[in-house]
């Protein structure tokens, strides 16, 4: 039984292992080592997912969910058809489907994964995370910040001498900065910071608004159908401008044609207000560090979105070096998992490592202020800051504010502003206090684990009281019963066969190009799908693969002359 590495990607996921001292991608079932984080359900009501859905996504749109890493750990539901899934059902679908390539590909079960996350997930997430992996019928050996798993991938746990470096992961749908040091076999993150909602995604949304802008048009008169054709012709532009040419959207609304032509610098001026949602996260790392950019000794780039030239080089301006680049971006968190899954498992070869993390917001209490003369309520007195590595325990006293005050409640925050209307509270503990002057001590013991359990004890050290309270963040996590009826309702449902993806991938793509196409290209379309599916209609093996192989080929061709 091998186990097995997973990043779980908003747009994408890969699947590794490790082997003679090396970390492996596995391909899955056509041949590609990323697969696509999306779902949807066929008219047949299978589900589908990876490639397959991600082809519909044009075709399909009501039928068809991506991006749904971004709402782990909420009560978000999506509606596909007369189904109704969590962004938890919808990863395990995704977690399942790398499981079965890796299998296939192992020839052995895979039950146990290290699984990657965001640095930034909150416990909420992390446990969303987990309990996917066990609707997929997998154990989760451990959680790795994607971060830290890009530096394993680089062989910074081999560096000898100290290193400090910031890992800066743009992907599809999230954004995500890291500072790190290495020193004596521990690496430890320093600083954390990011946007759930900044991504490779949100630059082709501005080449879109671009695009409308200057035919003007607005985006609330687009069906979804419209919406997601355009959306695909913008990402398309934004890889030819990235490769250094210049590229021509031209689409068709209401029987009328529309052109935008994309110039780099064009490309520059419509992403402008992006790199400044960048630029934010990386100076926060930096001042909570109390570090500066010179102090970083390498920068590491991680996601797909980093791949853009454009990106690279505000990138290199902004933190005054060249980044490290040499592993592919969409892969070194597949690869740094995998090393991390042959680490917990004491492989001949590797070193062990200590990862040590932070917490990634601060944690404190209500606090009155005394203004103009008058106490005033409402005010947050953080207790343990954002960016503390953990495991960590902090004691901080408090006093009272009345003569024989009778009790003194602590109302539990977690936030970063000043007025706690603006933090979350997670929880409440109250304590009698002996009568006597104000100003008498009360002493609150904040204990924050790597399982995200905070543990709050409040003393009063005349007496020597105290009390105790445990604040787990479970606030949406499912019951063991809870997740077994999860995976028995999923059972239910029609998953895709492997041994047909190739067929149904080849016809979505056909249908994905006939709804791009018009007139005589159209017609072509048509009759290559009805030839294509008399094909398989046949049922011969031999006859299925050859005309599988030629249909791909004239496919491709079709759109790459659609791409020139």
């Amino acid at each position: 039984m091998s186990k097995i590495g997973i990043d779980l990607g908003t747009s994408n996921s890969v699947v590794s292992y490790w082997k003679n001292d090396e970390a492996i991608i596995i391909s899955n079932v056509f041949g590609n080592k990323l697969t696509p984080s999306v779902v949807g359900i066929d008219d047949n009501g299978e589900i589908l997912v990876g490639e397959i859905a991600k082809e519909r996504l044009l075709t399909h749109t009501e039928m068809t969910i991506a991006t749904f890493k971004r709402f782990m750990g909420t009560e978000k539901k999506y509606e596909i058809g007369t189904h109704t899934f969590t962004p938890i059902e919808l990863s395990s679908f995704i977690l399942k489907n790398l499981r079965l390539d890796a299998e296939n590909f192992l020839g052995e079960p895979c039950t146990e994964a290290v699984i990657s996350v965001p640095a930034y997930f909150n416990d909420m997430q992390r446990q969303a995370t987990m309990t996917a992996a066990k609707i997929a019928g997998l154990e989760v050996s451990s959680l790795i910040s994607e971060p830290t798993a890009a530096a394993i991938a680089y062989g910074l746990h081999k560096v000898e001498e100290d290193i400090t470096f910031l890992v800066v992961d743009l992907g599809g749908g999230t954004f995500d900065v890291s500072l790190l040091e290495m020193f004596d076999g521990v690496m430890q993150v320093r600083a954390i910071s990011g946007d759930n909602f900044l991504g490779g995604e949100d630059f082709t949304k501005a080449i879109m608004q671009a695009c409308l802008h200057e035919n003007n048009l607005e985006e609330a008169l687009l069906s979804s159908e419209e919406y997601a054709m355009l959306q695909h012709r913008s990402e398309l532009a934004k890889q030819k401008v990235s490769e250094g040419a210049t590229h021509t959207i031209s689409f068709e609304l209401e029987e009328q044609w529309y052109e935008y032509q994309l110039t780099e610098e064009k490309l520059q001026s419509c992403c402008e207000g992006l790199f400044l949602k960048m630029r934010a996260p990386i100076m926060r790392v930096l001042r909570d560090s109390d570090m500066t950019v010179s102090d970083l000794e390498q920068v590491i780039l991680i996601g797909g979105a980093t791949k853009m030239p454009l990106i690279r080089t505000y990138l290199s301006k902004l933190l005054g070096q060249f980044p490290y680049v040499s592993i592919n971006p969409d892969e070194a968190v597949g690869l740094g998992s995998a090393i991390q899954s042959a680490l917990k498992d004491r492989k001949e070869g590797l070193s062990e490592i200590i990862l040590t993390d932070v917490c990634a917001f601060s944690m404190g209490v209500e606090v009155v202020n005394e203004i103009n003369g008058e106490m005033r309520d409402g005010f947050f007195a953080p207790i343990i800051e954002r960016n503390t590595t953990i495991p960590v325990s902090k004691e901080q006293a408090f006093y009272t504010v009345s003569d024989n005050q009778p009790s003194i409640t602590f109302t539990i925050y977690q936030g970063e502003n000043r007025l706690v209307a603006e933090n979350l509270k997670i929880g409440e503990l109250a304590i009698k206090i002996p009568k006597g002057p104000k100003n008498q001590q009360v002493l609150a013991r904040f204990t924050y684990d790597t399982n995200g359990i905070l543990e709050v004890i409040i003393t009063i050290p005349k007496t020597g009281e105290s009390k105790r309270l445990v604040i787990q963040n479970k606030a949406h996590q499912l019951t063991e019963a809870e997740v077994e009826a999860q995976i028995a309702t999923l059972k239910n449902l029609k998953i895709h066969p492997r041994e047909r993806s190739e067929n149904r991938f080849l016809l979505a793509k056909a249908d994905r190009l006939f709804a791009e196409n018009l007139g005589n290209k159209r017609k072509y379309i048509e009759q290559l799908i009805v030839w294509f599916e008399g094909e398989l209609a046949k049922q011969e093996e031999f006859i299925t693969k050859k005309a599988a192989k030629e249909f791909h080929q004239i496919l491709n061709r079709l759109e790459e002359d659609m791409n020139t």
